[in-house]
Order: C-alpha cells, then structure tokens, then sequence
C-alpha cells in the first residue's frame, strides 16, 4: 500500500482517520493503542507473514526493557542489541556473507535468498536508539502500548525518518484535536501530504525513466554514450532526491494529521557547500543515528585526529553498508567517509574555500559517488564512468527538460516544511491544494507507480 496509491489515499487514510478521530474523541485513553492497530494493518498489507516478525520484535525487546529496569543486568541490553542486528544481518546481509567466505576460502556455500521485510532497518535502529538510551539512563521506561507505537507507527515504519524515543513520545498523552493549533496542524498535514505527493509523482518518476533503462544498459554491457551517462547520473541525482524527501513529506503531513509532529529529515541539501553541510542536511535524522550511535562510540572527536579520522571513515562506510548488501554501497560510503576526512583535515589546517567554489566541488562529489550507489556493480559503474568522463560514444537527445526543472527546485525552491509554514491560511491556498491533490490522482492513475527507492534498504 504505496502513500502514491488509490487504495491508501482513498481508503485507508480516510478510514484510519475517521477512526483516529472518533476514538480520540469518545475513548482518548484507547488513541495510541488504536494506532497500534492500524499500523500493524498498513504493515501486513505488504506481506501478512512479517506481522509476527515485527510484533515479535516489539515485545522481545519491550520484555528486554522491563527486564532491564526492574533488575539491571549488566549484559542484558547488549546482548539484546546483538540479537536485533544479527536478525538484521540474517534477513540482509546472509548471501552477502556468503559471498564474502566464498571468496574468503573457495567454498561453494548457497547464497540464501529470503525475502528482505520492509523497514526491517529502521525498526531495528529505533529498538537500537531506545534501548542505548535506556542503558545510559538518558530513557524512561514506556508501557507496551507506547513502546509499540514508538517502533510501528505507519508513517514512518518502512522508510524513516529515524526517530528518536525523546521527539515523539510526549505526544502520546496529548488530545491533538483538542489543541487550539488543531485546524493549522491538519491544514499544514494535508499541504505537506500533497506537497509530497507531487515531488514524487511529477518530479522523481519521471525521472525514473531517463534514469533505469541507462543503468540497466551498463549492467547488461552494452555501450554506454556520454550524454546517457550524464542524463543518467543526474537524473539519479534528483530522483532519489524528489522520491525520498518525497516520502518524507507525506510521512511528515501524515503523522500531523493523527497529531503526531515527527523531525524534519532533508533541509536542500543540494545548496551544502562542503560534504559535512551536505549530511547535515540529506537524511538529518539517519546521520544525528550515525553520529550519535556509531561516530561517538568509535571515539568521536574527544580522541585525537588520528581516531577521529579512523571513526569518520569507518562510521559512512558502514553506513553505506546499511544501505544494501553490496561492494557498490560500501565504496560509496568508504568515498564519503574519505571525503569528510579530507574537509576535517581541510579545516584543521585553517584554510578557506569561497562558498561558490565549495558548493560547486560539493555538488559534483556527491554526484559521482551516486553513481556508485545506484550502479548492481562495479562493472556497471565503471560502464558509467568512462561515459561520463568522455571515453565513449557522445551519443544524442539529452533529456534536460526534467532534470533542469527538477535541479531547480531542488536548489532554489523553499523545503516542503518552510513552504506550509510561510503560507498564510487563505481559501486560495486551501482551492490550489485541493487542485494539486486533484491532479496527483489523475497522474497516479495514468502513469505506473513506483515504489519508493528507500523501501529496498
């Protein structure tokens, strides 16, 4: 049940909310078990046999927790926090491995193929976030009604944003239909719904098609032109850009429409004039989970330069390993690793760089390194680089029409969340909403819709 689909815009986000509203209403004590609910029923629409898993993981680590605060064992969350990501490593990382100690020691071990559950990776970082901050008592306990919706609450279950115990959980108490902010937040939920709706379907689809058939071609080895590689790299560029910032806008004006404010997760990190600006602005609450479960613990910047260096190149190279089980992640993220290490010693050594000039040399970084993240291979990708950098054919009918409109309002546009917040309540932006809404279903029922890039990690 895609958010861009028939059967969740005109039916179960309406039935869900008319629920939300009338239990709020008559039985408010019920409204975050309700929401449980719901959630597990947008879950199981995708595959029905993953509810056990993820009720399962809920109240194994819930049952951790309450363990934990009642007697204190001292191994008890760590091993807890093991066995959530070797669950993690079971589901997506196994025919990695395999491949791995294949090529380690010429055995010929099967690679398994299970079927990967959807946002397997952000529930377990949320179980992670709450069970790290529990142990460090920085998190109080939760009853399992809340701690169940803190891990499964629709939205954001499949594909972020990451979100902390400490930015959602004092709302669940709340009556969000009874605040005198009630009209505004569903108002600015419903423009950020449509607002998002749009990124996806008029910018990062068709974009889709400018995008697949040239990666698939490199994959397949065929010849590569230099404009496709382009039209290609850049596409990607502000495809993945529109379809998951795209998604986070929805999941953001979904949550405020059952009272729910979750964190901001892109803030134009196309305008970044260094690498390090760039992921303070691209996929925010997945690079504070880096930073401040990964980066810290490996030593931080408390240790020396030679540690800081050492955990900023060990944290984004497995943070490209998140991403996908494949050489191609973990080289994009060890790139990025690198070149957040080059701007720390950069800094370190006093020198300066004109904004331009940084964002420029920003901007073409992060597009060539897309190239690795999107590549099936590194045969692929280096398919796509020798295009790219002139070793092949020139080729013809570059398709700049999108691709600049899109590198447009990726660069100059306002965010989706500063845009609902800058527009003034008037019935003429209420009518223009109500006709983008209007239009977006119109293109959802001429076009294909495609899933959600961030629904494979």
């Amino acid at each position: 049940m895609l958010f861009n689909s028939f059967p969740f815009l005109l039916a179960f986000l309406p039935a869900a909310l008319a629920l939300h509203w009338l239990v709020e209403r008559v039985r408010p004590g019920l409204r975050i078990p309700t929401l449980v609910v719901l959630s597990l029923v947008f879950y199981g629409y995708w595959d029905v046999w993953f509810v056990p898993l993820l009720v399962g993981s809920i109240a194994v680590n819930w049952a951790v927790a309450e363990l934990f605060v009642r007697s204190r064992p001292a191994l008890l969350i760590p091993l807890a926090m093991v066995a959530n990501l070797l669950l993690l490593g079971a589901f997506k990382y196994a025919g990695f491995a395999a491949d791995l100690l294949n090529l380690a020691s010429g055995l010929a071990l099967p690679r398994p193929s299970w079927a990967l559950p959807l946002g397997i990776s952000f529930f377990t970082f949320h179980h992670v976030m709450y069970l790290t901050d529990l142990r460090a008592g920085r998190a109080p306990r939760y009853g399992l009604a809340d701690y169940a919706f803190y891990i499964a609450f629709f939205p954001q279950v499949l594909a972020g944003p990451l979100v902390r115990w400490s930015e959602v959980m004092h709302q669940t108490g709340e009556r969000p239909y009874a605040r005198p902010d009630a009209a505004e937040r569903v108002a600015r939920g419903v423009m950020l719904l449509v607002i998002g709706l749009g990124k996806k379907v008029f910018l990062g689809d068709p974009l889709a098609q400018y995008v697949n058939p040239v990666f698939q071609a490199a994959a397949d080895g065929n010849a590569i032109s230099v404009l496709e590689a382009w039209q290609a790299t850049l596409g990607f560029t502000f495809q993945i850009y529109f379809d998951f910032s795209g998604y986070t806008d929805m999941a953001l004006g979904i949550a405020l429409l059952f009272g729910i404010v979750l964190p901001q997760n892109f803030d134009a990190p196309y305008r970044a004039s260094s690498l390090q600006d760039f992921w303070r602005r691209w996929h925010m609450t997945l690079s504070r989970f880096l930073r401040d479960y990964l980066y810290v613990p490996l030593g931080g910047n408390r240790n020396g330069l030679r540690v800081q260096l050492g955990a900023l190149v060990a944290t984004m190279t497995l943070g490209g390993l998140w991403h996908g089980a494949g050489w191609t992640f973990v080289a994009w993220g060890l790139a990025h690793g690198l070149g957040l290490a080059a701007g720390l010693l950069w800094r370190r050594a006093g020198l300066r760089m004109p904004a331009v000039l940084g964002w420029a040399l920003t901007g073409a970084f992060v597009i060539l390194t897309w190239v690795l993240f999107r590549a099936p291979s590194f045969e692929a990708a280096s398919a796509i680089y020798r295009a790219l950098f002139g070793f092949a054919a020139l080729g013809h009918d570059f398709k700049w029409r999108t691709i600049a409109i899109a590198a447009a309002v990726a660069t100059i546009g306002p965010t989706a969340w500063a845009a609902t917040h800058r527009m003034p309540p008037h019935r003429a932006v209420a009518i223009g909403f109500a006709l983008a809404f209007v239009l977006v279903l119109f293109k959802i029922g001429d076009d294909a819709n495609y899933e959600f890039i961030y629904f494979q990690f």
